[in-house]
Formats: C-alpha cells, structure tokens, sequence
C-alpha cells in the first residue's frame, strides 16, 4: 500500500527549520512529504536575515503542479511573507478536503519574526476560515485575543475567541510561560483538551512548535484523530528535546 502524503506550504531555511524541518518530520514519520516554498530566508527562526519572497506567479504555478502530482491527505501551512501568497495558498487549500494546519508563526519565542505585521491580517481573513488547527504560542494568543493571558483559564477564553475567526480548532502552547510544568491546550469544538508535562530541565530550543505542527499534520494524513494527533505531536517534541534536538538528528527520537 502507498504511503500516505502531506504538503508542507512554507519559507526555506538553509539551516534546516521551517519547511526543511517540516519535511524531515513527515519522512521520520513515514509520511510522503511535499513541499511548496513560499520564501527563502538566510538565518531562518534563530538569527534576523534577509528575505526574498517568491514571485506569487512562480508559487501559483508550484501549488497547482504539486496537487495535481500528490494530493496530500493534510496540509501543513507555515511562514507566509506577503498578502498575494496568503490569497494563492487560500485559493490551492479551497480546492482541498483535507485537514489544514496552520502555523503562522509570527511572533516566536526567538524575536525573530519573519511574518510582516501588515500581512497577518491577511491570515485571519483568508486562512483562519479553512483551518481544521490554527496553533499559536501565548504570546500570540494573547495578540489575537486582545488580552493577557495569565493562566490556563484565559488560554481557554483566548481560544473561544480566536476560534470565533474561523478555525475549527485552536491549539495553544504554554511553553512561554513560567512554573514546573507546562500546559498546552486544544480547544476542539467545544471540548477543551489539557496536555500537561513537567517541564524539561533543557535550553530552550527554537523551532520546537514547528515541530509539533509537522507532526501533527503527519498523524492527521495517517488517519489520526486531532487530539490524538497533538497528544503524538507534544510527546514527540519532548522525545526530541532529551535526545538533543535540534543538535541531533531527529531520528534518535522514537
């Protein structure tokens, strides 16, 4: 039986991260991995650095060619640098069923933000409505919401807003806040999920939410459910962590 695949829409980091990382991520997972790149940056998520954005005729033309070749069974959108990109990725997935994660990304926990202001707008409006998972640290939560969140209960009320924009569910990291564990939420539908973990007694580690979005998308093309599909994503990550990644292949982590 063929594998199953997922198409990972993002900018290119020749460190690695981003849509290389996303790719790397279907592979371990056995997941026939396809990529569209919307922009090539230097230094990625970790350093500041020039970035070219792809002409939006040559994106166009790369969404059509890629679903007409493999159809994916999930979707993985990341970094998208202009207002013409959002609108060609949102025209390519309204021809698609399959599930859509979307991880903008534009305010990670490294400063270094590669989203333009003017263009997040443009991923509320044209994204957000298609989304089956919008993922978003606290920071960025808070931003869409128009508070502070201080605790798991404004993280919920966070969540009900921003799903109110349009996407099926809402994920939000707790990684950025303080205390001995770490709290991650998923409101699906109307049912709240709570992922607790200790936290881990590592360096904090830049691209790990990408990573959790790779995999869940994986999981969601094999078949998986959506919670199920985090719950794998979120152990994932810390398996990755205590094997030393990012400075380690991703395959020593089971």
């Amino acid at each position: 039986m063929a594998p199953c695949s997922a198409l990972a829409i993002s900018a290119a980091d020749p460190g690695g991260g981003l849509l290389p990382g996303d790719l790397a991520v279907f592979g371990r997972l056995g997941v026939l991995g396809s990529g569209v790149v919307t922009a090539a940056t230097v230094h990625g998520t970790r350093q500041p650095g020039p970035v070219h954005d792809l002409p939006v005729t040559l994106l166009r033309a790369s969404l059509e060619a890629v679903l007409a070749a493999r159809p994916p069974a999930a979707t993985k959108v990341g970094v998208l640098t202009t207002v013409p990109a959002v609108r060609a990725v949102a025209r390519a997935l309204a021809l698609l069923s399959c599930p859509c994660v979307l991880d903008p990304g534009f305010a990670p926990r490294s400063g270094v933000r590669l989203l333009r202001p003017a263009v997040l707008g443009a991923v509320v409006h044209d994204l957000f409505p298609g989304a089956a998972l919008v993922t978003l640290n606290l920071l960025e939560a808070s931003a869409l919401a128009g508070f502070a969140i201080r605790g798991e209960a404004d993280a919920k009320a966070a969540a009900r807003r921003i799903q109110a924009l349009g996407p099926s569910a809402v994920l939000v990291t707790g990684g950025c806040a303080e205390g001995p564990t770490v709290v991650d939420g998923l409101l699906d539908g109307r049912t709240w999920h709570r992922f607790e973990s200790p936290r881990a007694e590592l360096p904090a580690a830049c691209g790990t939410r990408g990573l959790l979005s790779a995999a869940t998308t994986a999981w969601l093309a094999t078949g998986e459910t959506l919670p199920d599909a985090v719950a794998r994503g979120l152990g994932l990550v810390r398996l990755a962590l205590a094997a030393g990644w990012p400075a380690t292949p991703l395959s020593l982590a089971p």
